[in-house]
């Protein structure tokens, strides 16, 4: 059992659960509070209180924004892997078999962006080796097929 408990004896929320919402009203009625009340022949070590939250705030901040930044990371991911609709692509399946298709769709995973192929397959955004413009090729190939042949006479 814990070494503090509360009068249920259940353990104490952790700090960064009793700091998570609070705001700058809130923290600074709180500092004021905890001045008023301290024992002028005995004063508690403010500047460590306030090291202490300062802390712990700053450690909730940088979570907040790395889950803002993994989210906008997914985001990206998503709307990159939206542009290779219709896209040729070839790459490695989860279970390293090499496939190569027209890209058909993509679906969001908690492992990030899956290209979703004419064939079944599905490929990660991150296990993708090659893109091709299928549109590209088509306009290379029709070119070419309007040439002359060079064996041909050329009409006079």
């Amino acid at each position: 059992m814990s070494a503090i408990t509360s009068a249920t004896g259940a353990a104490p929320p952790s700090a960064t659960n009793a700091f998570n919402d609070i705001t700058s009203d809130e923290f600074i009625r709180i500092m004021f509070s905890e001045l008023t009340n301290q024992d002028p022949l005995a004063p508690n070590d403010t500047k460590a209180v306030l090291d202490q939250i300062s802390s712990i705030r700053s450690i909730e901040s940088d979570l907040k924004l790395s889950d803002k930044l993994e989210a906008l990371v997914s985001q990206n991911e998503l709307a990159s892997a939206g542009t290779l609709i219709g896209k040729f692509v070839s790459g490695l399946t989860d279970d390293g078999a090499r496939v190569a298709d027209l890209v058909l769709s993509v679906t969001q995973t908690r492992n990030g962006a899956v290209l979703n192929l004419a064939s079944g397959a599905q490929v990660s955004m991150s296990r993708v080796e090659e893109i091709v413009d299928q549109d590209l090729i088509n306009d290379i190939l029709n070119a070419a097929a309007d040439e002359p042949d060079s064996d041909e006479p050329a009409d006079a």
